[in-house]
């Protein structure tokens, strides 16, 4: 059974338009600060994903209709980047479907937010675009209630992953 990890990006604010704000991976968050919770997020993200985490940027902005996930890795890796491809690929068609099981998997537990996405998927549009180390996934939705989903569900993200600010 192929499993596949998940990044997510999402809208700041439901109300006016908002700034985007940017996270990602530093490097001292992620060698500095390793703890046996983080260190079995990033243990079994691997294996979802397919690429080490480690050594992967992940950048989250929010945009006022939903916002976009960046997941690059750090240095030239031809079958890394295929992989992220790939990867990124497989996760839009399973939100598409409602399908959320990979959050599960790689934070071994319910993802906050993922109920109400799966519930509003019509509402919510995925798109992949390819990156030169990598790849995104733009969200976007009109619909306040999906996009206040996508707000939890990044901030878990960021959590869980331990994500700082540019």
């Amino acid at each position: 059974m192929r499993r596949t990890l998940i990044i997510v990006a999402t809208a700041a604010g439901l109300a006016g338009p908002l700034a985007a704000q940017q996270h990602q991976h530093t490097p001292g968050m992620q060698h500095g600060n390793t703890d046996s919770a983080f260190a079995a997020v990033q243990g079994r993200g691997k294996d979802v994903m397919g690429v080490d985490q480690y050594t992967s940027r992940h950048v989250f902005a929010s945009l006022p209709d939903g916002g976009r996930i960046e997941l690059q890795r750090e240095e030239e890796d031809s079958a890394g980047v295929a992989q992220i491809r790939r990867h990124l690929g497989e996760i839009v068609e399973q939100f598409r479907r409602g399908d959320f099981s990979a959050p599960f998997t790689v934070h071994a537990q319910d993802v906050p937010g993922t109920q109400v996405m799966a519930a509003r998927r019509g509402k919510i549009r995925y798109t992949v675009r390819p990156l030169p180390r990598g790849g995104e996934i733009l969200i976007t939705s009109r619909d306040a209630r999906a996009i206040e989903a996508v707000h939890e569900f990044l901030e878990f993200q960021r959590s869980d992953h331990r994500v700082g600010q540019r």
